[in-house]
């Protein structure tokens, strides 16, 4: 009995592994299949995959992929780590893919993955974020000082009289945000009746840029104005500012064009924002990648649209186009 027991569970487990590499073997041939039908395979790798922004710029690149015969692998981290995402790089030149498109990185591993990459015949794009000495063969995205120098001259144009005025920063070692925050401290500096009181960091969530904003606002009553640089620090400083309920309410200025930060903008809850363009982005980093392999050499800066966003330029949570203004 105790026999029969032992050759039943020894049946189990060996099929049980057969049902389990089965599956692994007909996925990494039906995604073999499905690169080899494409010219090109190029990897998106984001920020963190499920943030709305890093999604607008897969879609662009998704249409662009599909306009051009190209298989795009759309990875990264699920939360925003440096470390998986440097490892994730490490992984897609492994995997010998055609092309690179990645946010731009600090961290002094980032310049060793390019060269590795660009060893093997593997082009690499930065997008979003740039990192200018690392080689890399392109960059898309905002200016960044220029976005945050907007930023500033809107908030002196938009007010009036002394602004004590607050930041929200999504990451301190970010150097799209450090960008944003040096532009804009370069476009209030000569103006004597702003003042920069605090900075706050959000990590990237509105619960973090809530609480940031929280205890700015304990420590300084005074604050008349935020400015948020990342995409989620206008919605979390919106949430700080209603649960403390001021008597007066800060002037709130936003980075990005999320549906919630433009619902809040129609709802003078926000006053303005600072409008970059995620889809365009990646939608221009995938063609210029194709380019690269047709011989034509694409400029080594590539800036996109940038601009602001006020309640007059929103109807039912949509943008007007410009036409209509």
């Amino acid at each position: 009995m105790l026999r029969k027991i032992g050759f039943l569970i020894l049946f189990i487990i060996s099929f049980s592994f057969m049902i389990y590499y089965g599956k692994e073997t007909f996925y990494i041939d039906q995604k073999a299949s499905t690169e080899m039908s494409h010219d090109y395979h190029f990897a998106l790798i984001t920020e963190e995959v499920g943030n709305e922004y890093w999604r607008l710029i897969e879609k662009g690149a998704k249409q662009a992929a599909e306009e051009n015969d190209v298989y795009l692998e759309y990875i990264g981290p699920k939360l925003a780590d440096d470390e998986e995402r440097l490892e994730t790089f490490d992984r897609m030149i492994a995997a010998d893919v055609d092309g690179i498109i990645v946010k731009g990185m600090n961290d002094e591993r980032f310049p060793q993955l390019v060269k590795k990459a660009k060893d093997r015949k593997i082009p690499v794009a930065t997008i979003d974020t740039d990192n200018p000495t690392s080689n890399r063969d392109f960059y898309v995205g905002t200016d960044n000082f220029q976005a945050g120098y907007l930023a500033g001259r809107t908030l002196i144009k938009e007010t009036e009289g002394k602004q004590k005025i607050a930041v929200i920063i999504g990451l301190k070692e970010a150097q799209n945000q450090l960008d944003r925050l040096a532009g804009f401290e370069k476009a209030i500096e000569d103006v004597d009746r702003m003042e920069l009181i605090g900075v706050s960091e959000s990590r990237i969530t509105e619960v973090g840029a809530a609480d940031g904003t929280y205890q700015l606002l304990k420590n300084h009553g005074n604050i008349t104005a935020f400015f948020g640089v990342s995409a989620l620090d206008g919605i979390g400083i919106v949430q700080a500012i209603e649960e403390i309920n001021p008597t007066s309410r800060p002037y709130v200025l936003a980075f990005d064009l999320l549906p919630e930060t433009l619902s809040l903008i129609e709802n003078d809850k926000i006053q303005a924002t600072v409008a970059q363009y995620p889809q365009e982005m990646g939608q221009q980093a995938v063609e210029q990648m194709v380019q690269w392999y047709q011989n034509q050499q694409p400029d080594s800066i590539q800036h996109t649209e940038t601009g602001i966003i006020k309640q007059e330029d929103i109807l039912n949570g949509e943008i007007i186009p410009k036409e209509e203004q």
